[in-house]
Parts: C-alpha cells; sequence; structure tokens
C-alpha cells in the first residue's frame, strides 16, 4: 500500500514539522464523551470537536500553515466560508494580503466572517462561472498573489494532521471518522496515521446527493460531479476531490459512508442534545455515517470528527427545532 506520506511533495515539510511551526496558533480539538451518544448508537463515542477552534473549524488549521509556508503577499482562495474565514485570519496574523471568492449561496453568518478578518470578498453564481474558473482568473491578474486550495495542497494536507496527532496522541480509536468535502480532512488524518503507524481505520462521511468522492474510490478514478450539489452540507459542495487528496485517500480510506440530508440534521440534532455542542451540517457529518449504519460501529471506539460551528442562525434553528 502506498505510503500518505510520500506522496507529499519531498522539498517541503514533514507534517510534524509543520505542526511544530504552526502549534503556537492552534488552539487544541476539544474531546468530548457522552454516555447518552454511547447508548444511542451503540458504539463508544468521542467527539473531537474543532467548534472552538479559530475562526469556528479546523479549516484553521490548514489555513495558518499555508500563510506560515508560502512568501507570497496576497493570498486568493474560492470558499462556501470556512477556509475562507481562516484563511482571512491567518493572512492577518501573517500581514498578508486576502481575497475570498464565495458561491452567492453561502450562508450570510460565513460571509460575514470572512469580511470580519478584513478579507475582500468577491462573491459569484457558481451556476455561470465555477470556482476554480473564478480562481484561475484572479490569480492572472494579481502578480504576487498565491492561490491556495482549500484541500489540494500539501501544506494544507500538514495542517490538517495536526488534528490527527492529537487525537491519535489522547486516545487510541478503532476508527477515526471524517467528513469529506474537497478531502483535506480527511487526508490530514490519514498522514498522521500514518506518520504515528496507527492501526485506527480512517473512515469518510459524505452527503448521499454529493457523493462524488465515495463514486471515486468505487470506480477507483477521481468522478465530478456536474454541478455544486445543494446538500444542507455547504463544506461538502465540491464538484471533486483533490488531485493530491485521491491519491492520498484511494489507499488510506477503508470506506465512505454515504449520508443523507435527514441523518445530517438527526446528528445535528443529536449532537446539540447529548453534548450541548452547535455543529454545523457538514461538522456534523461524521455522527450521520454512525446514524447510516449503526451495525458496522459497533462496540468499535470511534472518534467523530466535528469539524466546524459555522451555521446560519435560521438554519440551524430550523434544523434543530423539526
Amino acid at each position: 500500500m502506498k505510503n500518505a506520506l510520500d506522496l507529499l511533495t519531498p522539498a517541503r515539510s514533514s507534517a510534524s514539522s509543520v505542526r511544530a511551526k504552526i502549534s503556537p496558533y492552534l488552539n487544541k480539538t476539544t474531546l468530548l464523551r457522552s454516555e447518552k451518544l454511547d447508548e444511542i448508537l451503540g458504539a463508544k463515542i468521542v467527539v473531537a470537536s474543532e467548534t472552538f477552534q479559530h475562526t469556528g473549524s479546523f479549516k484553521f488549521r490548514a489555513a495558518i500553515s499555508v500563510a506560515t509556508h508560502t512568501t507570497e503577499s496576497h493570498l486568493v482562495t474560492a470558499s462556501s466560508g470556512n477556509f475562507g474565514a481562516a484563511l482571512a485570519r491567518a493572512a492577518k496574523l501573517t500581514h498578508k494580503k486576502c481575497t475570498v471568492i464565495m458561491p452567492s449561496t453561502s450562508s450570510a453568518v460565513k460571509i460575514e466572517s470572512v469580511k470580519s478578518y478584513g478579507a475582500d470578498v468577491d462573491m459569484i453564481d457558481v451556476g455561470k462561472v465555477s470556482r476554480a474558473s473564478r480562481l484561475a482568473e484572479l490569480a492572472e491578474k494579481i502578480p504576487d498573489a498565491r492561490s491556495c486550495s482549500p484541500y489540494d495542497d500539501a501544506f494544507v494536507i500538514a495542517g490538517n494532521a495536526s488534528l490527527g496527532f492529537e487525537i491519535l496522541e489522547a486516545l487510541s480509536p478503532d476508527v477515526i471518522l471524517a467528513p469529506v468535502g474537497g478531502g483535506g480532512l480527511s487526508s490530514g488524518i490519514v498522514v498522521a496515521r500514518d506518520e504515528k503507524k496507527s492501526s485506527a481505520l480512517v473512515v469518510g462521511a459524505e452527503p448521499k446527493i454529493a457523493n462524488d468522492a465515495s463514486r471515486s474510490l468505487r470506480e477507483k478514478k477521481r468522478v465530478a460531479n456536474e454541478s455544486e450539489p445543494q446538500t444542507i452540507a455547504d463544506g461538502a459542495r465540491t464538484l471533486s476531490l483533490g488531485e493530491l487528496n485521491f491519491e492520498i485517500l484511494s489507499d488510506g480510506l477503508t470506506e465512505i459512508v454515504e449520508v443523507t440530508e435527514d441523518e445530517i440534521a438527526e446528528a445535528v440534532r443529536l449532537l446539540f442534545s447529548a453534548l450541548h455542542l452547535q455543529v454545523e451540517p457538514t461538522g456534523a457529518l461524521s455522527v450521520g455515517a454512525l446514524i447510516a449504519n449503526r451495525a458496522k460501529f459497533t462496540n468499535k471506539n470511534v472518534v467523530c470528527v466535528a469539524s466546524g460551528a459555522n451555521v446560519d442562525a435560521q438554519l440551524y434553528a430550523k434544523i434543530i427545532s423539526s
């Protein structure tokens, strides 16, 4: 089996050395237990919550990794919100300029979050122009800019590996369940697992209506959605896995569990009721995977990554009250 570490460009730092550089900027992940959650889902569950990370999601790990390892003075990205906000804050901390391309369907709370950190927001209609094409256009117009992928980048993956290291140094799980959009988070966890030589299985959780990653692993090639799927898990509205992410995940993931919209909403409610934890729909995908396939994880020690808390207040209220 191909080692995930070998797929990170050799000229770049190892994941553990990246971690050493970015650790002073990070909040450690919060590990939460709930007997109620165990009883309902039939597994021994620890929730690794990144809801208390800077900017409210794990994406800050990736963003500060990019910002501290690059020399360009202007960082440009395309994001539904979490990576955009994270990169905006990371740019501010490292005295760089930041521009974030955002779909017009992005939640208001995420748009305001990006702006609050001083970034310029470039709104697009993804039905008319793709994130990738607009990103390429802006990168060409701004000579001193670095085009930053939220997931398909070795520094992003190494930054996200810091979460995997924290989990594996605190716990000995049978399974780590992580949301999958572009694949940056799950790739980072696989890299950390390999570097730690852990026997933990890494399993992805993806919206059923946005199952490009699941199809890609089954077909052993990258498969793309025709358009951005409008799942409530807006952080997973990606067209496809990144190239580097696919290479890592095709060997590194045990499987991807597909989660329905109703199961995602149920997971959001369950995290609220069992742990009093506000989690955005994308962040609840890992618990949604347990709901979708309880039998697969019965009596196993499972870490569920709750990847973020940034959810529109009206949407969250609607989910919680339904």
